[in-house]
């Protein structure tokens, strides 16, 4: 049968496509992708109506109600990139960047800051911040498992300019010559605080992969195993975001930064959005959903 294929922002035909009733949404933009060669499937969002939301690529033709003649409107998501290599361009910059400041350069701090002592707080910061990062890229090849393949290439940009900038922000301050640290108790207890919550990030992320077999997009509902660090799954629905949100305050406590304190909330305002919508799916997708879970913070948000 034919399928003919609309633009969403107008009403002219993209193509023409000649395909089966049992072909799958995916086999679709395959189609589209040989007709119009800067259309590869990941650029393509299909939809039943121009407005419409997005249209799942294993469905079928035939199970959407589609006949001979029937259109489908389709949305140029314009140039994409891998999930994976925007997060590993994101992470490796943050790790870079806190490492060559870390070291006082003169582009820095000119000749004051080649003399002057490092202090302990300086040096377990440059730890910590080093294993945030490190433990983020080994997470990226290792554990996670993407939903989707890939991310607008603008998304490359804005997240790397976020994390190269912020941490340079950090860095400069945490390791300046004039750097005060604050007491004994204060650095151990945030440095412990920081510890826990970096194992129970990549807690919840092994859990959250253990969800999702190899090769598919299963979704499932997260519950707690195991793993102790897992019992957040009893109060939010994205523990991940919680336990990296206590990182970075732990780290703000460690260091009596105001910058990284400024980090922190950043994230936590960015991770509460994104919280808050994967909670909203989990909701629609779930009708067994735990009800008195919230998104990010128990009890709260």
């Amino acid at each position: 049968m034919q399928i003919e294929i609309i633009n969403c922002s107008g009403s002219n035909t993209v193509c023409t496509i000649d395909i089966t009733p049992s072909s799958t949404i995916n086999d679709v933009k395959t189609c589209v992708h040989k007709k119009k060669g800067k259309l590869y499937p990941d650029r393509q969002a299909l939809r039943l109506e121009a407005k419409s939301k997005n249209l799942k690529d294993e469905e079928t033709l035939q199970s959407l109600g589609l006949k001979n003649g029937s259109r489908l409107y389709l949305k140029d998501l314009g140039p994409q990139i891998g999930w994976s290599t925007v997060f590993l361009a994101e992470y490796a910059g943050p790790l870079v960047i806190y490492l060559y400041v870390y070291q006082r350069p003169w582009i820095f701090y000119g000749n004051f800051g080649s003399g002057a002592e490092v202090s302990i707080t300086a040096h377990i910061a440059a730890a910590c911040w080093t294993f945030h990062y490190a433990k983020r890229l080994l997470e990226t090849i290792f554990v996670h498992r993407f939903s989707h393949s890939t991310m607008p290439l603008f998304n490359l940009f804005k997240n790397c300019s976020y994390y190269w900038i912020f941490t340079a922000y950090v860095a400069y301050h945490v390791n300046h010559p004039l750097y005060t640290s604050p007491n004994t108790l204060q650095v151990y207890g945030g440095l412990i605080g920081f510890l826990l919550s970096e194992v129970g990030n990549l807690s919840i992320h092994v859990a959250l992969r253990n969800l999702r077999p190899p090769g598919t997009k299963k979704r499932s509902i997260p519950m707690p195993d195991g793993n102790p660090f897992t019992f957040l799954f009893n109060y939010v629905s994205c523990p991940n975001y919680t336990y990296e949100f206590m990182s970075w305050l732990s780290f703000t406590i460690m260091t009596q930064c105001l910058p990284a304190g400024l980090f922190a909330l950043a994230g936590l305002y960015q991770m509460s959005v994104w919280a808050l919508g994967k909670h909203r799916n989990y909701l629609k997708e779930f009708s067994s959903y735990p009800k008195g879970r919230k998104a990010i913070i128990p009890f709260i948000l």
